[in-house]
């Protein structure tokens, strides 16, 4: 069996940027076991299987990592919409479509911009609402497992755990300075947050390179084979849970732009929203450009 494949870059205009999406067609008949199969040999963060619908929406989709099934991840969800934005029959020369993606966090839905008749954006809303919990490990232990000092984390902010589908170990740093200097020590990882609900780990600071860039973010996933990620949002929605939680408005409607991946040559942007009403957090986005790269054939696949 051969399996045509493509890839696009995501969260970035321009090809190699971004975070690398592998994105099969017409392949979620296939068993689990062989897509964790291929999803290592492709060795990207994430790859996915499209096919069609099951329950009312646009498209069934499968993701996984090198290591393991996820139910949820945000540059699979807006490559996908894109790749499937890109196939539609009759698509808009401008504007935009919604398409609602079947993942295994439930309906995603997926707002696509297109410009000069391509899709050249996504911007997708959570399934589940933010999810916070107290993180268990002290600071200094924290600080310790990225090479730092206590010292170099943000006093100001708390370390939480918080989840848009997918829990992150979200931990504040003071500056531009210790989130270019980190580095994870699996063996402390492993001690301190792999059996933890959020084993995922979230480095965040209010300090950025770019012009209107609100945040730089880093994101260790040992756990499912990803040793650095250069773009992930879902861990930009967990921020956006965050952050609302932290301004604490009665209603608003919030906006932030994120920097990634500058440390390992990838730079990614992408953009966050919550919504807030009745003094919670009512709706999270997170969306971003993308473009195609690649496309071939993985040939004898069993």
């Amino acid at each position: 069996m051969d399996l045509p494949f493509h890839t696009l870059d995501v969260f970035t205009d321009r090809p190699f940027g971004g975070n690398p999406l592998g994105v099969f067609p017409d392949a979620a008949h296939l068993a689990p076991d062989l897509m964790q199969r291929v999803a290592r040999e492709m060795n990207l963060s994430e790859s996915v299987f499209l096919g069609p619908p099951q329950a009312g929406g646009s498209a069934r989709v499968r993701i996984f990592t090198p290591g393991a099934e996820v139910p949820f991840a945000g540059h699979p969800t807006v490559g996908s919409a894109i790749f499937l934005a890109s196939r539609l029959d009759i698509a808009p020369p401008d504007g935009t479509t919604t398409l609602v993606l079947e993942e295994n966090v439930g309906h995603v839905p997926v707002d696509v911009r297109f410009a000069g008749g391509h899709p050249v954006s996504a911007r997708f809303t959570t399934a589940v609402l933010p999810e916070h919990r107290p993180s268990p490990v002290p600071r200094p232990d924290l600080a310790g497992m990225v090479g730092l000092a206590e010292g170099d984390l943000d006093p100001s902010l708390p370390v939480e755990m918080v989840s848009c589908g997918l829990p992150f170990h979200c931990i504040p740093l003071r500056s531009l300075d210790a989130m270019r200097r980190a580095v994870l020590d699996l063996a402390a990882w492993r001690r301190l947050l792999a059996d933890l609900w959020a084993d995922h780990v979230y480095l965040i600071t209010s300090h950025a390179e770019g012009e209107g860039v609100d945040f730089r973010v880093r994101m260790f996933a040992p756990a499912v084979g990803v040793m650095e990620d250069p773009a992930t949002g879902s861990a930009a929605a967990a921020l956006g849970g965050y952050l609302s939680a932290l301004d604490g408005s009665e209603a608003a409607s919030l906006r932030w732009t994120v920097e990634q991946g500058l440390e390992i040559g990838r730079p990614s942007l992408l953009h966050v929203e919550a919504d807030r009403a009745g003094g919670a957090t009512t709706a999270v986005r997170v969306g971003g450009s993308a473009v195609f790269v690649s496309e071939g054939t993985m040939k004898a696949v069993e």
